[in-house]
């Protein structure tokens, strides 16, 4: 017997494409337009969002017949508070510099649409199996976004990708700096992320055109 059922699979694979939480949803955009400039931050931002939504998700689901209907906001803020601060103490251990870099957005994981929303609309009608999925293949689709963003950012605004040059040396006038090109600063500033994530949607629906319709 498959570990992971047809259906199962689909928790995973549809937020990679047709059920997005950023491009189709248009949740978490925030923190896509404030540390993409980096591919690395968008990585770890990335990783962080996939413990946290993974886990929570689990966490939601087990406790999901004895949290009172009242109080739910306030647990579901308590639990994934807990595993934000978790991550933060890790990134500050292990990659300080890169935890500084990120400093507040970390934090405000805690707020992300993305995550509420997955606890509100699946962890608690759900079992911790498909719960689990279900945050791993949205915080996937919402990694897969920042990534895309991120390299182009980095790459046409810095010339650079993790930090290594890989255009050449914009001073020495060496690789595509010879013939002229010159990094664009305008890719570093929050509204490019924007048009680039306007430019995803856009190839996304031609590909794909029920989401027009929808």
């Amino acid at each position: 017997m498959a570990l992971i059922s047809k259906k199962d699979a689909k928790l995973i694979t549809d937020p990679l494409a047709d059920n997005n939480p950023i491009t189709i949803q248009v949740l978490g955009i925030c923190s896509a337009l404030a540390i993409t400039a980096e591919l690395k931050a968008s990585i770890v931002m990335g990783i962080a969002v996939i413990f946290v939504l993974a886990i929570g998700n689990v966490v939601i689901s087990l406790m999901r017949n004895i949290i009172p209907s009242k109080i739910r906001i306030i647990v579901q803020l308590i639990v994934v508070a807990s595993l934000v601060i978790v991550v933060d103490q890790v990134l500050k251990a292990f990659a300080f510099e890169l935890s500084k870099t990120l400093s507040v957005f970390i934090g405000l994981i805690i707020t992300n649409c993305i995550i509420m929303g997955r606890f509100e609309a699946f962890a608690l009608g759900n079992g911790p199996w498909r719960s689990f999925l279900d945050g791993i293949g949205n915080a996937l689709g919402y990694t897969v976004i920042l990534i895309i963003v991120g390299f182009f950012r980095e790459l046409l605004g810095s010339g650079t990708l993790f930090g290594f040059p890989v255009l050449g040396d914009p001073i020495e006038k060496t690789g595509v700096y010879a013939f002229g090109y010159e990094n664009n600063g305008f890719m570093l500033m929050p509204p490019m992320a924007l048009i680039i994530v306007g430019l995803i949607i856009w190839v996304q629906r031609s590909r794909n055109k029920a989401l027009i319709e929808d």
